[in-house]
């Protein structure tokens, strides 16, 4: 199992983000695509990067001159990661209450939501169960 903490932010989450769709890059390349756009200087990308490397959550290999970054972490597993995280800072401590709260907002926002949590959540039953 590896050891990761996760991304703090949005940028350093940006940042992964495009290096899971890359599967490798320089921090150049990761500047243009994620810095750049948002009007930050190169040295503010750099530093995320190595944040992300501190974190267990990319890896880097000299290519010449330069280092190359590349995901150590599946996007699957931090997805999973950040939405047990979110669920758990929106739960509370008295979870029973919250989830109805949730079922009784996602029902007045969209009715079909339901309908697609129903199904989400037999799908995960019949996962664990195996069958």
């Amino acid at each position: 199992m590896t050891r990761y903490r996760l991304p703090a932010d949005d940028l350093e989450y940006a940042v992964l983000a495009r290096l899971w769709q890359l599967g490798t890059a320089s921090v150049r390349e990761l500047h243009e695509q994620v810095g750049v756009p948002q009007g930050l200087v190169y040295t503010t990308t750099a530093k995320v990067i190595d944040r992300l490397r501190e974190k267990g959550l990319v890896q880097r290999q000299r290519k010449g001159t330069a280092f190359l970054y590349r995901p150590r972490v599946a996007r699957e597993e931090i997805e999973r990661a950040r939405a047990r995280n979110a669920l758990s800072r929106l739960l509370g401590s008295t979870p029973r209450a919250a989830v109805a709260a949730l079922v009784e907002a996602a029902d007045d926002l969209d009715p079909t939501l339901l309908t697609e949590l129903e199904q989400a959540v037999a799908a995960r039953r019949r996962a664990k169960d195996g069958t």
